[in-house]
C-alpha cells in the first residue's frame, strides 16, 4: 500500500484499524512502527470503542490488576482483559500518576521509577525518578501530560526543599521529556510559594494543556485555604488559581477532581459517608471562574456504593 498511496492517506486509514490489527501493522515497516507510535497518531486515534480502564488489588496475591471495560450501552457487561508489559509487571506498589492522549502514567515510590504505558498498542517505558540532591527525604509531587504543541510526554517532579533552610528556592522542579529521555529544569522560573503543600493522595487531571493538582496553603489569617495549582505543559509556567470559600476550607477527602472534555471539574463531598455531592465546574476566562453546576443526593439508608 506504502508504494501507492501518499503518506496523509495511509495514516488516516490507519487510524480507523482495529487495535490488534493495528498492532500487526507495527511490523510491517519501520516507518509504520514510528508512525503507530508517534503521540500525534496516538491523540487522534479512532480505531477502536472507547474504554474505561479499571485497576484493582488481586486479594490472592495483591498485585495490581488491570481490565478495560468497553464504554457503550452494555456497560459494564463488556470486560477486556489487558496484557500488562513487563515495564508495568515489574512495578511494587504502583499509583496512577496521570492520563493523557491515550498514555497512562505509573509511579512507585519503592522503585523510583515511573513507567508510560501505551494501552492501546501494549507499549510501555519505564522513566527512573532519581531524587534531587539532598532533598530525597521529602516527598516529592508527581504530574504527567502530553504537551499539545510538540506532542512529547512530560513528567514533571516538584521536591520540596527544607523549611527551615535558608534557601531563597521553596522547591526543586524537574522536568523529564520522553523525546530526550533526560530530566532537565522547566523553562519557567516562577515556582510555587513556599507555603504550599500538596497532597500526593489525589490524583491531578490534564486540563487544556495544564496539569492541575489541589493544594493547601498551611499560612494564612484564616486558617487551611486550598487552592488549584497548575502546570502549562507548554510554557511550563506554574500558575495558582483561587477555589470559592464553599470549597477552599473543606479537608482534602471532601474534595476532588476530574475532567468533563476540556473542563476542569470538582467534586464536593466525601464517598464513604456524605449523602449529598456538588459538583462545580471550573469556566474559562481571566480570572478562571469555579461555579457549582448541580447537585446529587444519595438515598441515605443506602450510601454510596
Amino acid at each position: 500500500m506504502s508504494d501507492y498511496l501518499p503518506i496523509e492517506i495511509q495514516v488516516e486509514i490507519l487510524k480507523k484499524v482495529p487495535v490488534k490489527s493495528l498492532i500487526q501493522c507495527r511490523s510491517v515497516s519501520k516507518a509504520w512502527k514510528s508512525l503507530i507510535d508517534s503521540s500525534d497518531f496516538i491523540a487522534h486515534y479512532s480505531g477502536q470503542q472507547q474504554h474505561l480502564l479499571v485497576s484493582y488489588h488481586d486479594s490472592t496475591d495483591f498485585d495490581r490488576k488491570y481490565i478495560s471495560v468497553v464504554d457503550d450501552d452494555v456497560f459494564p457487561r463488556h470486560k477486556v482483559s489487558l496484557t500488562v508489559p513487563v515495564p508495568v509487571d515489574m512495578l511494587k506498589h504502583s499509583r496512577i500518576i496521570g492520563s493523557s492522549h491515550g498514555l497512562l502514567c505509573l509511579y512507585s515510590d519503592y522503585d523510583e521509577t515511573a513507567v508510560l504505558w501505551n494501552v492501546s498498542i501494549r507499549k510501555a517505558v519505564a522513566v527512573n525518578v532519581p531524587n534531587v540532591g539532598d532533598y530525597g527525604r521529602y516527598e516529592a509531587v508527581l504530574g504527567f501530560g502530553v504537551c499539545g504543541e510538540t506532542n512529547d510526554p512530560k513528567i514533571v517532579k516538584i521536591t520540596p526543599i527544607d523549611m527551615d533552610s535558608t534557601s531563597s528556592l521553596p522547591w526543586q522542579v524537574d522536568v523529564f521529556t520522553l523525546s530526550t529521555g533526560t530530566w532537565r529544569r522547566p523553562y519557567s522560573t516562577n515556582l510555587p510559594r513556599k507555603s504550599l503543600n500538596f497532597d500526593c493522595s489525589l490524583l491531578g487531571v490534564v486540563v487544556d494543556g495544564d496539569f492541575c493538582w489541589l493544594a493547601t496553603d498551611r499560612i494564612t489569617m484564616d486558617g487551611e485555604r486550598r487552592s488549584i495549582i497548575s502546570f502549562d505543559l507548554t510554557s511550563e509556567e506554574f500558575t495558582e488559581i483561587n477555589l470559592p470559600d464553599a470549597l477552599a476550607h473543606l479537608q482534602f477527602h471532601h474534595l476532588s477532581m476530574s475532567k468533563l472534555r476540556e473542563s476542569l471539574v470538582l467534586i464536593q463531598g466525601y464517598l464513604c459517608n456524605d449523602d449529598v455531592f456538588h459538583v462545580w465546574m471550573m469556566e474559562d476566562g481571566v480570572p478562571k471562574l469555579i461555579t457549582k453546576m448541580f447537585t446529587i443526593c444519595t438515598p441515605v439508608d443506602r450510601g454510596v456504593q
